[in-house]
């Protein structure tokens, strides 16, 4: 299991992270990802925030989605539906 920090996702902004939804393969889009500010006494990191975008019509439960990117390879992340703008849904991760 990868140990996931800010900082391997501040050089994706931008990029698309494919995420697996019932057999399908959907595009994420990362449009943010910054620091919630300081870790408590004996965290074993900075906590951090990554918003995602999709466009499909419809919103996807939150729930724990095997997900890919290029450069960082495969991983599991909770994402949380959050919003919806004109471009699709938002999806939060929170890292603490």
């Amino acid at each position: 299991m990868q140990f996931l920090q800010l900082d391997h996702f501040a050089g994706h902004l931008n990029e698309t992270f494919m995420v697996e939804i019932d057999q399908m393969r959907a595009p994420f889009v990362l449009v943010e990802a910054r620091p919630l500010g300081h870790a408590m006494a004996g965290a074993v990191r900075e906590p951090f925030s990554l918003l995602f975008r999709n466009e499909a019509a419809v919103v996807f439960p939150q729930r724990t989605y095997s997900m890919t990117n290029d450069g960082m390879g495969e991983f599991g992340i909770f994402l949380v539906p959050i919003a919806r703008d004109r471009d699709g849904f938002i999806y939060q991760a929170l890292f603490n």
